[in-house]
């Protein structure tokens, strides 16, 4: 690698213009010799420099929130207080973020030359990215500061450094932190992996080595798995992140997830603000958060948190950081990946704090040292803090996405929501599946969690199937009021079964549909007898007779009626309505022999086929994959055939119960 650079190779390595680099040689911020009449830069100087083009802090008086939903809301709430202009983003089919001062359309997030110009036009001195989209790409961070804009979180250096997972590892292990046995070396080719693989051992994680959020990892148990595994991941770290890398991880079985939150101002001060524990995970995302951990204890919160000191220091980093480890029974802590920005999961230390870190990011990039913001040492934690994530998913049919319009929203009283949707909006397959997070305090763990309960069963949400019923039942488990979630544990203990559709809820929702009838002569009417309609729900259909239930908590909406059953949102519509179920018989009666039909599980786009009209498959060789919502789902050969007919194409949107195709058996 050549130490001495020319000015046009230093503006390539920093995404920067020459003229830039030029003025920053002819001012001093980099230091530079000179080889006849042409400058020379050293590479070693780079790190020093990389972020010569901001200017001196000052502070933050009008700020543009580069993102949306419930992250843009909670920004741009404390943003207002401390008297700055909010300046925000929104797609096309999306409303303006409420809270914010003015609002910009934009064609997509990612589009960090369109959110550069919304700033210019706007007048902004400084943006705050949020999490995901451009949070963490350090490019962006470099140009806006190159644009004359203050960056709300780290420098683009430290991003970098940490946003490669592989380069994180080595750098914490040169610190010193103990990380996971693994391979996060350069060589990406199969058999070097599957060389690596076999020593490192099975069970192994395979996760791409940038982006985060639990996106493209993949659990392999078996040395036959790794290609397919890491074949999907590649896929999904390509498509996600723009690169491929992957790096192989020992899989602990059943630790627990902890983070140790820290702040830095822009004066080399850090300090930890305590832990997190998330370890309730579904699909490598979690569902709850709680601060302080149940397993940590003090001295074991002063290690992991100097563990996650000298990490963020290496990296010369500011702002607020989460430092994310897996903690074992033995109290043994590993480096998993540091997120160099605000996490979801913020709130629990918030509370427990009494901090509001947006505040805390937004003073330090103003200038602010730790000392003025009254944090020379880490503040206490207060009572305990739990905050869940509502997401709109259906558990009973494997935590599947699900979309749908907000009919109607209750939110309970007392406790602290953070969201972005409002009443009426419409839930797509295109963001990330989360609604709300409720977050709740209490002087003790117990009383946390009985009010976490008592919040959950005080919200209302229809029109979209959530998660909310299955947050419920899973406060009320012994495993979790004992504190003893693992990561792995939702994968395996017995989950609970979908609710019952009653007697009442069938007469509920038969009367308001027939009163949203604008026909007064509709089927319902019966000379001499009861009003009667046939609805369907889910795989049932039924004649229903027409009963209003004062008791039954009902919408309707899109012409569908929405009932509370159990926490969760039901829709029934007139049969015959098109269920997944119905879709199954009707094909699978037209392809006759025995054939097996493919139904789309959930809505989303085709991907990825792996099979063409007249191959033969193997029973549970994957044939389609759909994605939604941050998540990857393949439909699966149910048995050995012929794949006799194939209705899709990538890059198809496809709706839930849509069929895919079928195969007729050998």
């Amino acid at each position: 690698m050549t130490e001495s650079l020319t000015p046009r190779e230093v503006a390539s390595e920093l995404g920067v213009t020459v003229r830039t680099v030029q003025r920053w040689i002819a001012d001093g911020r980099l230091p530079a010799s000179r080889v006849g009449s042409r400058a020379r830069v050293s590479r070693s100087s780079l790190g020093t420099v990389a972020d010569a083009g901001v200017e001196d802090a000052r502070p933050v008086r009008t700020l543009l929130i580069a993102n949306r939903g419930e992250i843009a809301v909670r920004i741009a709430r404390t943003a207002r207080r401390m008297g700055i202009r909010v300046v925000g983003v929104h797609a096309a089919d999306e409303r303006p973020a409420h809270g914010v001062d003015e609002s910009h359309q934009v064609g997509s997030y990612l589009d960090g030359e369109a959110l550069l110009s919304v700033a210019r036009r706007a007048g902004a001195d400084a943006i705050h990215p949020g999490y995901g989209f451009l949070a963490e790409n350090p490019s962006f961070a470099r140009a806006a500061q190159v644009a004359g804009l203050s960056w709300v979180g780290p420098p683009p250096t430290a991003i970098a450094a940490m946003g490669d997972k592989a380069e994180a590892r080595r750098r914490a292990t040169a610190q010193g932190v103990p990380i996971v046995p693994g391979y996060d070396g350069r060589a990406q080719d199969d058999a070097t992996l599957a060389a690596e693989a076999a020593r490192v051992g099975f069970p192994l994680l395979v996760k791409p080595s940038a982006g985060g959020g639990g996106k493209g990892m993949r659990v392999v148990r078996a040395a036959t798995e790794l290609a397919d595994a890491s074949s999907a991941a590649r896929r999904e770290a390509h498509r996600s992140f723009g690169d491929d890398r992957l790096i192989l991880e020992r899989y602990l079985e059943g630790p627990r997830h902890v983070e140790i939150q820290v702040l830095f101002d822009d004066h080399g001060n850090g300090i930890h603000l305590g832990e997190r524990d998330c370890s309730a995970q579904r699909r490598n995302q979690k569902i709850l958060e709680e601060a302080p951990a149940p397993s940590v204890t003090p001295e074991l919160r002063e290690r992991m948190g100097a563990a996650a000191l000298k990490v963020a220091s290496a990296v010369g980093y500011v702002s607020a950081g989460t430092v994310e480890m897996l903690l074992t029974d033995a109290n043994e802590f590993f480096f998993l990946e540091m997120n160099t920005r605000l996490q979801v999961e913020h709130p629990v230390t918030e509370v427990v704090t009494g901090r509001d870190l947006v505040e805390d990011q937004l003073r330090i990039t103003g200038g602010a040292t730790l000392a003025a913001l009254g944090l020379g040492t880490p503040p206490p934690m207060r009572g305990h803090a739990i905050e869940a994530r509502l997401y709109a998913e259906d558990p009973e049919a494997g935590f599947l996405p699900a979309t749908g319009r907000l009919v109607r929203i209750d939110w309970p009283e007392g406790v602290r929501i953070d969201t972005g949707v409002l009443q009426g909006d419409l839930v797509t397959d295109r963001y990330d599946p989360m609604i709300a997070k409720l977050i709740v305090h209490g002087r003790t763990r117990a009383q946390a969690i009985d009010r976490l309960r008592t919040a959950l069963e005080h919200t209302l949400i229809l029109g979209v199937r959530t998660n909310l019923r299955f947050l419920s039942w899973l406060t009320d488990q012994d495993v979790f009021r004992t504190g003893e979630m693992r990561t792995d544990t939702i994968g395996t203990i017995d989950l609970p079964d979908s609710p019952q559709l009653h007697d009442e809820a069938w007469a509920g929702a038969a009367a308001a549909l027939v009163s949203d009838d604008r026909d007064p002569w509709g089927g319902a009417w019966r000379l001499n007898g009861d009003a009667t309609i046939r609805l369907a729900a889910d795989a049932e259909e039924r004649s229903t007779i027409v009963r209003p239930q004062p008791m039954v908590i009902v919408a309707v909406a899109d012409g569908g009626a929405h009932v509370t059953i159990e926490l969760q949102s039901i829709e029934f519509r007139l049969a015959p309505a098109p269920t997944v179920e119905a879709a199954v018989r009707h094909a699978a009666a037209g392809a006759g022999g025995g054939a097996s039909v493919l139904i789309a599980p959930m809505p989303g786009r085709v991907i990825a086929v792996h099979a063409a009209e007249g191959e033969p498959v193997s029973a549970h060789q994957a044939i389609v994959i759909i994605e939604a919502m941050k998540m990857e789902h393949a439909v699966l050969a149910p048995m050995d055939g012929t794949l006799r007919r194939l209705s899709v194409g990538e890059g198809q949107q496809v709706q839930r119960g849509d069929i895919l195709g079928d195969i007729a058996p050998h």
